[in-house]
């Protein structure tokens, strides 16, 4: 029916429309998934003599499943802002790839995760 719909607006759009279609987008359970492995880095790893938040493990990640960094200079010129990309515009795949990093990056630095915590007591 989805697919219906799309042919006939498609078919009615006027001449030089533009038309995207996009994979699914990230699942609930992937990013309940993603905000427990981060809150589990961020309790479990320094970075560079820092103590990040979740959401700045984050950011880190993105960037390291993109490799794309947009950066400009904050408001008082002392430093950087991240205007990468948000998780929210992630599809599925790219959600799984993006907890597929953070658990490479937590297996090497010996990061507990606590969906890894239950399933060993449950055995």
């Amino acid at each position: 029916m989805a697919r219906s719909r799309a042919a006939s607006w498609v078919m009615k759009a006027p001449a030089g429309t533009r038309c995207e279609f996009k994979a699914s987008k990230r699942s609930l359970p992937q990013n309940d998934r993603m905000w427990a492995m981060l809150t589990d880095i961020a309790r479990q790893v320094p970075w560079h003599g820092l103590t990040l938040k979740p959401d700045d493990w984050k950011l880190i990640f993105l960037d390291g499943l993109k490799r794309e960094l947009r950066a400009v200079p904050n408001l008082d010129g002392t430093g950087f802002v991240n205007i990468g990309r948000s998780s929210s515009d992630l599809t599925k795949q790219e959600m799984t790839d993006l907890i597929e990093l953070i658990f490479a990056f937590g297996a090497q630095h010996g990061v507990v995760f606590a969906d890894d915590r239950e399933a060993s007591h449950a055995a």
